[in-house]
């Protein structure tokens, strides 16, 4: 078992949210539901026998879906990252996750259940961070300009000569 698991607080919609994740990621399973016993729904106001909670597992990291209710939303201080290696797979990536949800600035999107996304090539890191401040500060210039990242332009930022 990881030490660290993300626990994700959805409304009525966890076991949905996770087949939409199914539907979007390659490696999705799901290891567990549990649900609403007598205690367990009188004490929330859900109903005895809905689902509580879907344990699964997607690209290797577990995760918990709780079916809550309202009382708490999702919001950008907590996102998850999906790196990228081609424009194919980024484009795929956002183009899934962002259909009835939100894109915004930089590679960031809410999806349809109001989780946060940052969909960014693999390379990102490398191209904002080392010694080369003139280079990193170009492309970070070219990223703030886009929503869905373009690794094409962000490589060409990356090359320009600071001249």
């Amino acid at each position: 078992m990881q030490k660290i698991t993300p626990f994700l607080w959805f409304n009525d919609n966890a076991e949905e949210a996770v087949k939409f994740y199914a539907s979007v990621f390659k490696k999705v399973k799901v290891l567990k539901v549990a649900r609403y016993g007598e205690a367990a729904a009188k004490a929330s106001g859900r109903p005895k026998g809905s689902v509580m909670t879907v344990e699964f597992e997607m690209e290797g990291q577990r995760f918990v879906a709780l079916n809550g209710g309202p009382h708490y939303k999702f919001t950008e201080a907590i996102s998850f990252v999906v790196n990228c290696k081609t424009q194919a797979e980024l484009d795929r990536f956002w183009k899934k996750l962002s259909a009835g949800g939100k894109p915004n600035q930089c590679g960031w999107l809410k999806d349809k259940y109001g989780v946060s996304w940052q969909i960014v090539p693999s390379i990102l890191g490398d191209l904002i961070s080392g010694k080369d401040t003139a280079k990193a500060g170009r492309v970070m210039e070219a990223l703030l300009k886009m929503r869905k990242l373009d690794l094409k332009t962000l490589k060409q930022a990356a090359a320009k000569s600071s001249r």
